[in-house]
């Protein structure tokens, strides 16, 4: 099994409770990709924020990550197996899955090994999609101090990986031709405590801390605050790259 790096094991209780949820319109454009629905593998699952709605619209749901720690605070649902596996080696059978989900993690995978092992289990006529989200915005002051924890304070310690995030995976060839893929909004209404929560899950963060032994997120809050009164609500937008792919009969 590829050597594993886990980068959120610092913040995975952080992680279940302050990552977006993604738009129910996408789980309902990914129905349309495949004739069955019995057995979906939702890779680098992380906290389960696509196997919980997966589950609604698939028998079951193999949702894996290599991450402990994750899974342990990852939602429990009905038809939602968590496994603790690899991308690279899954413990599944050769074409038992109609359906893989990669959500925010495919730039973390051994992508030959991977696709190898989706084009093992995947069924013919079934379907990959992949999808990621990059920087966040809320309004031009806010967005401005964003920039700046997210280029200038953390510039340095986010992993190489985080710039296949950043072009929307523009760069990486899918095992199979591409289908045409929806413009899918994706948003929150979120006060300042839930924005706090989420900038403290950031993978750059845990490193910044773990190398100068100091947070760099509470004073960003700090200024973001000054123009954003307690108790108040702001629309947050991200913008979301999504790619599918489906194997022939």
């Amino acid at each position: 099994m590829p050597r594993f790096s886990d980068h959120f094991a610092f913040a995975s209780e952080s992680y279940a409770s302050f990552r977006p949820d993604y738009p129910d319109s996408l789980f309902d454009w990914l129905d349309t990709l495949t004739p069955q629905h019995e057995r979906a593998w939702d890779c680098g699952t992380g906290s389960g924020q696509a196997a919980v709605p997966l589950a609604r619209r698939h028998g079951q749901v193999i949702a894996s990550d290599p991450s402990l720690r994750q899974l342990a605070s990852a939602a429990r649902a009905d038809r939602v197996d968590y496994v603790a596996m690899s991308a690279e080696v899954a413990a599944l059978r050769t074409e038992s899955i109609d359906l893989v989900t990669v959500a925010q993690a495919l730039h973390w995978f051994d992508l030959p090994q991977f696709f190898g092992e989706v084009n093992r289990v995947l069924r013919p006529g079934g379907a990959i999609a992949v999808w990621s989200y990059g920087l966040l915005t809320i309004d031009p002051a806010t967005d401005a101090q964003l920039r700046h924890l997210y280029l200038d304070i953390l510039g340095a310690y986010w992993p190489v990986e985080r710039a296949l995030v950043d072009s929307g995976y523009a760069g990486i060839a899918l095992p199979y031709p591409e289908l045409d893929s929806p413009d899918v909004p994706m948003e929150a209404t979120w006060n300042l405590q839930q924005l706090e929560g989420y900038l403290s899950t950031w993978s750059a963060v845990g490193r910044f801390r773990r190398a100068l032994g100091s947070d760099p997120v509470p004073d960003i809050m700090r200024r973001i605050g000054s123009a954003w009164p307690a108790g108040e609500t702001r629309r947050i937008r991200w913008p979301l790259a999504v790619r599918a792919a489906r194997k022939n009969v």
